[in-house]
This record gives structure tokens, sequence and C-alpha cells, in this order.
């Protein structure tokens, strides 16, 4: 039984990545209705926790249907994490999570996400006045180091343990890789093998099917898979690898049914979470996932990305629904 702090997540969970613009709690909906066993809202900036900035404030909306659900924060004032983690722990979640691996420029040039990994004592000190702050567990995500001659997730891993964190996800590229190339876990595997790590090691980066997490569990010893990218316009995939485990068998995808329903479900809570414009504008980014594979998808996302109403979004993906159950059966 994998546990951070007194949560129990079953034997081995599946954690969903917390990407900015994508794990909202509409997106987080879909994806929990497919089993997903722990979630992360989006990034929250410590500086506009504690300055009361609205978009910060709103991605501190979470439901008690996902639980467990962490709260993730970064930034790169010591003091602002401080008080960013008390605010965020006034909201109830299950843990709090600090980023130290977004690669993104806006982040890590300023001095958060990634770039802490270039000053293993200031991260160690932050990571201190979280755990400090907050009576909920603290986890850490990160990637392998910053560049190539720098992978220092060794001693990232053992000096955050001492400190108080209760698990650690590892992203298995360097800031310097961004999203390219391919994740390395074999990293990961070292950390876990460490006689000294004693919490949970979660392995993240490329897990994109069933089979390569069943493959990639073995090969690689972790606790448990974080995935991020796959699951955008697909969170079939924590059903599917839970399927694999269970039975050895690879579950069909979805139905064109199943997909149009999970996408008129996303959308619309996306409508109720966020009102009608920004709903609307928002889940055009998900479309071309929902709809992969299929003849003339790229129609059909491009006529879903121009439209306003819900209404008329609703008339098209019945539309989908009718034409290409009948194509495809």
């Amino acid at each position: 039984m994998v546990k951070i702090g007194n949560i129990e997540l079953g034997e081995f969970p599946l954690l969903l990545a917390p990407m900015e613009d994508v794990s909202d709690p509409p997106f987080r909906y879909v994806c929990k209705q497919n089993g997903v066993d722990l979630m992360y809202t989006e990034f929250i900036s410590s500086e506009g926790l504690i300055r009361d900035a609205a978009k910060s404030l709103q991605k501190l909306d979470i439901f008690e249907y996902e639980r467990p659900i962490g709260i993730q924060i970064f930034g790169s004032n010591i003091e602002s994490m401080r008080e960013a983690t008390i605010v965020a722990t006034k909201v109830e979640p299950d843990l709090i999570d600090i980023n130290y691996g977004c690669p993104v420029k806006n982040v890590a040039c300023k001095g958060a996400g990634a770039s802490l990994l270039q000053d293993i004592d200031k991260m160690v000190k932050m990571t201190k006045a979280v755990v400090e702050a907050t009576h909920l567990p603290v986890t850490v995500k990160t990637r392998l180091g910053w560049d190539d001659n720098t992978k220092n997730v060794h001693e990232v891993a053992e000096r955050l343990q001492e400190v108080g964190i209760k698990a650690l996800t590892i992203h298995g590229r360097t800031r310097a890789q961004m999203y390219k190339g391919s994740a390395d876990w074999t990293m990961i595997r070292d950390i876990k093998r460490n006689p000294n790590i004693e919490i949970p090691i979660f392995g993240n980066g490329d897990v994109d099917s069933a089979e390569k997490a069943f493959a990639w569990r073995k090969e690689y010893e972790v606790d448990g898979i974080m995935i991020g990218r796959a699951s955008i316009g697909y969170p079939w995939i924590f059903r599917e690898v839970k399927h694999y485990f269970e039975t050895g068998e690879t579950l069909p995808g979805p139905t064109i049914s199943e997909r149009v329903e999970v996408c008129r479900t996303h959308f619309l809570k996306s409508v109720e979470w966020k009102g009608e414009k920004t709903g609307i504008f928002e889940m055009r980014r998900h479309y071309a996932n929902y709809f992969k594979g299929l003849p003339n998808s790229k129609d059909l996302r491009s006529q879903l990305v121009t439209l306003n109403s819900v209404y008329e979004i609703n008339a098209v993906l019945d539309e989908i629904s009718e034409t290409y159950s009948s194509v495809l059966a």
C-alpha cells in the first residue's frame, strides 16, 4: 500500500500531472471518472496567492469528489512560499505540492520551478519553510537536474526527505531538455533503490500507453506513475492502464459515443466553472485530442474552435456522434 502521510493510494497509484491551462476542475472531473488515484491543481504562483490575484485564487477551487487532491504552488521567494502555503492550507486540500520542475522560461528564469535545481540549498530552505507552514503532507515534483552536467536529483531526494517531504515525483528529463528527446527513468530507479530513501517515488515522462506503464513499472521499480500529456483529451488512459495491470489485456479504446459524451461533460463543466465565454474558449485546446484519428477530424476541430455558443457546440457534438457511429459500426 502506497501512502503519502495518512493518505492511502492503493498498491500502485496513477497520478494526474499538474498541467498549466489543462488540469482544471472540468478536466480533473473526467480523469477522476476514469480511475485516477491522485490529482493536482494547475500550478499556482505563490506571489499571485498572497496578493489575492483572481486567476491564482480561482485555481484553488477543489471539490469533494476530487479527493485526494493536492494544490501545487511555485515561487522563488521563500517567505512568499511560506505565506502561500498557509493560504492554500485553508482551502483544505489533502496535500501541498511544490513545483521544482517547470522548465518554462517565465517561471524558470524568474528563479522558480526548475531553476531551483541550480540552488539546492535554497530549495531545501524553501521546502522546509513550506513543510513547517502546514499540517498537511508536502510532496515535490522535480526533474533530473538543470542540464546534462548537473543531474543532481540524488542529492535533492535525500535532502528534501530530510526536511520532511512525504513523496517525490521525478520527471525523467533535465530542464535543458524541456519536453524534447526521451525521458530517462534510469536515475529514477537509482533513487528508488537508494537504501536511504523511504518516501514513495513516482515516475513521470512519456508514459502514453497501458503497455508502457506496465513495462516501466517493472523495469524502473517506481511506487506509482504520473501521467500528463497522454491524458489530454484522452482521460481513458487511466482506465486502460488499470485494466492492463489487473488482467494483462488491452482494453478497447473508447467508442465514438463515449468520446463525444466525455468531451461534452468536460465542455459543460468548463462553461459551468468559468462562465460561457471563457469556458468555450479554453475548451478549444482539447477537441483535437478527443477526436484524434477520426476521418476528417481536422474539419471537425476547425468547426468546433470557431463556434461561440453552447447550443451550436452541442449540436456539432451530436452530429459527430451520429455520423461516426454509423460510419464506424
